[in-house]
């Protein structure tokens, strides 16, 4: 089983590697997690500079694709020969997007019909997108879903392995990381129809160019 996440220069250092972490504690035959870009290595927004392990070409053959987010994403969810270059299929594979990445969820319209969740700073581009955003950590519509600001991450990456493998693999993924002496409760073990559901606050004092 392959889970690609789609990186980019100038992408949001947590919110590749928050995902990237959890998603590696994962003991399954046969389980594999590659970064992909279009490039051989990315900065992060912060100055980390990662290799990449193959090409976005791959991830139309992957079980799970999830979006970074970053700066980038505003160039690239306008950029046709880039987005061209994504076949991706919601009905047999496992799409995700974290912050700003909805914006190239939605530029490939796996977001029509769809409710949507992305970081504050962006959500007035994904609404001119005609996409629905509401206010929730998590939300997910079939195969296809959105998480917003970076420990939502954690929600995503537990989508992506119960999906796929089942509750005992999320359990013992999160058992590694979850604070001693304190439950871990995520938006995503709430039913289907309230993950889309939220009253939080928006976020204050975020820098425009982080998610």
């Amino acid at each position: 089983m392959l889970v690609a996440q789609v990186v980019f220069d100038q992408f949001t250092d947590i919110d590749v590697f928050l995902a990237w972490d959890l998603l590696n504690r994962v003991r399954h035959p046969g389980w594999s997690v590659k970064l992909l870009g279009t490039a051989s290595h990315y900065t992060s927004r912060t100055g980390l500079t990662v290799p990449m392990h193959g090409s976005i070409d791959e991830a139309s053959s992957a079980d799970a694709v999830l979006f970074s987010s970053g700066p980038g994403t505003r160039v690239l969810y306008r950029d046709p020969g880039y987005l061209a270059r994504f076949r991706l299929d919601p009905e047999r594979q496992l799409i995700g997007s974290m912050c700003s990445g909805a914006l190239l969820l939605a530029a490939l319209g796996l977001l029509d019909g769809r409710p949507a969740t992305t970081h504050p700073i962006v959500a007035e581009l994904l609404r001119a997108e005609g996409v629905d955003v509401v206010q929730a950590p998590f939300v997910r519509s079939g195969k296809v879903a959105t998480a917003a600001a970076c420990l939502a991450g954690v929600d995503l990456a537990s989508w992506v392995v119960e999906s796929l493998l089942g509750p005992e693999a999320r359990g013992a993924m999160l058992a590694e990381v979850r604070p001693v002496g304190r439950d871990l409760v995520l938006a995503s073990d709430r039913p289907a129809g309230s993950s889309a559901v939220s009253h939080a606050e928006p976020l204050r004092g975020s820098r425009q160019d982080e998610q």
